[in-house]
Order: C-alpha cells, then structure tokens, then sequence
C-alpha cells in the first residue's frame, strides 16, 4: 500500500511517499480504508518534534529517541470504510464509513491503518462527505473536552485565541451551540471566516491585545499561547477559566497557583478520545450545528508540501489529505 513515512525528524522533506507492507488487524481492531486525512499542528510537532521541554524527553522516549521508531507513519485523524474486523470486535463490521482519531496509534497517512475498535471512533455523519468527516474528530474532539471541563453555561462570555484553527474553529461552533457570546481571536484574513462560523466579535491579534482592552471574560480558550499569562488571567472575571491547549512549564505552575489561591481556575489537560464524544459530535453535525471548515486539499503524494503549508501558520480552516477518490464525493 501507499503510505507518507518518516525516518528522522526534521522539515517537512523528511516526509516520504512509499510502498509499504498492509497491516493486519489484531483481534479487538478493525482495518481502514483511509479515503481522507488531515494535516493538523500536531503533526507538524511530532514531525520536527519541536515541544515544550517538560514534554520533549517522555514522548521522545515514546515516539523513539534517535528515530521515530514507534510510529513511522502520521496522521491523526480520518475518515474511510472498514474492511475487516478482528474476532473480538462487536462495535463495528465490514462496510461500515466510518470517522476517528487515531490518538497515539497514529497512522493516518496510508491507504490503509489499523485502529482499535474503542478508540474515537464513530460512524461518520450522513451529511458530510470523508473529507469534511476526516476534518472533525481531533479539533472537535478537544474543543468538547475543554469547554466541558470549564463547564460552560448559556450567557457566559467566551473568547477563543487561535480561533480559525482545527481546535478553535470547533470550539467557536461549540461554545455557540452552548448559548455562550463568543470573541474570536485570529488574524486580519481570517476574521470573515470567524464571522461566517457564528463569532459575535473578532478580534485581529496583529492589531490588538485582547489582554490590553480592559474587557474580561468568562472562559478563555488559548490555544497558541502567544499573550501574557498574567495579563490573560487578569482579563477573567471572578471564577472565570484559563483553558491552556499548549501550555508552557511556567504557565503550568503559575497556574497551579492561581487556582489555589484565588477564584480563577487554570484547566490543562490532555483530552480522552471517546466514541461517545465523538457521536455527540455527529448528532450536532447532522443537526445542522456545527461544521468543518476546509481551506486545503493535497493528494497523499504532496503530503510535505502540506506540512509546509501548516508550519507557516496560515491556513484558514483544516488542511485535508486525500488518499481515494471517495474522499472527496458527496455522499
């Protein structure tokens, strides 16, 4: 089968298109066909392994410390149809389209990837073709996790930085369908989409620091870290939360603090890819209520020109790979 494989980390060059051997499912995992993937910042991270240093050492331990030796081929999140279960799987069958997050399995960069049937995965929405499907389980999966750990409520005021990317551009859609005023933050070409996915106002960080308005807020999601820490826990109100998606060690810390010792609450954490979360997820989807936002398609062969295309920053919505041509068909 054709699969994007990497043996070293660095640029995106060091992605490479080749012919490898087709897996076979072990006994509580189903076999994918991968008509769609996607190109998320992870990736990116994973790739050039450039992380925080309180998370370099354990994972580079994990993913291999000279090499990727764990998992050679990336990709996070898909859509495809299974075809073929191992004997202890009840949850899916042949045929089944199906949409998931691989998690730390990985894989999704290949024809064809072998996944356990309990990970996040779920039958894909009727409404959406694999492309639109392959775009929503990591982005939407997280936005869900931390905007139900900071227990959102109707009428509360949310802002969201990093708005237009996988996570945000879920998370603006969600803290919607919640009753929440949303503020997107993002840049100057990206704000008419943040109003096209329902933000009540926009902010354009090239032009102005959300921390520096005076304006304060129920809930902020941060997703890239780039404001003052201090300045963004002043910009909560009284028991507001401090969402960190990419927290630094330090940011870590005083966060601990401030939660002990005032009304504000500083949540970071990894999320739980659940299927249950992610059926969720479709029943929005199919109800009309949230969407995924596409900028970007490369067949699997310009799989490092789409990491290029990432690294600099500037897509606006998802970054699609498409493996089939299934991938892009209406259904």
């Amino acid at each position: 089968m054709k699969a994007i494989v990497y043996t070293k980390y660095g640029a995106p060059d060091v992605l490479q298109f080749k012919e490898v051997a087709k897996p076979t499912p072990k006994n509580n995992e189903v076999l994918i066909r991968t008509y769609a993937a996607t190109v998320v910042a992870g990736d990116c991270e994973l790739r050039s392994f450039k992380f925080p240093i309180w998370f370099w050492l354990p994972f580079r331990i994990y993913m291999g410390l000279i090499r990727p030796t764990r998992a050679p081929i990336l990709g996070q999140e898909l859509a495809g149809e299974i075809e073929d279960v191992g004997k202890d799987v009840n949850l899916f069958k042949k045929g089944d389209q199906i949409f998931a997050a691989t998690g730390v399995v990985f894989g999704a960069y290949a024809e064809y990837t072998c996944l356990p049937s309990t990970c996040g995965m779920a039958i894909k929405p009727a409404n959406m073709t694999y492309e639109q499907a392959a775009a929503v389980p990591t982005g939407g999966l997280n936005a869900l996790h931390y905007l139900r750990r900071a227990n959102i409520q109707p009428g509360e005021k949310v802002l969201i930085n990093g708005a237009c990317g996988n996570i945000g551009s879920f998370a603006v859609q969600l803290a919607k369908y919640f009753g929440a005023e949303v503020t997107g933050v993002d840049s100057t070409e990206k704000l008419d989409m943040l109003r096209s996915m329902g933000a009540d106002h926009v902010i354009d960080y090239t032009q102005e620091d959300y921390t520096k308005s005076g304006k304060t807020y129920d809930i902020i999601l941060d997703v890239i870290a780039n404001s003052s820490f201090s300045r963004s826990i002043k910009s909560l109100k009284q028991n507001g939360r401090y969402l960190l998606v990419n927290p630094r060690v330090l940011s870590m810390i005083r966060g601990l603090w401030t939660s002990m010792t005032s009304s504000k609450q500083v949540i970071f954490e990894f999320s739980n890819y659940k299927t249950e979360d992610l059926v969720f997820l479709k029943e929005l989807i199919e109800a009309g209520m949230i969407k995924s936002i596409i900028d970007k398609r490369y067949p699997l062969e310009q799989t490092a020109e789409a990491h290029r295309y990432v690294d600099q920053g500037c897509n606006k919505g998802n970054v699609v790979i498409i493996l089939d041509s299934k991938g892009i068909e209406s259904e």
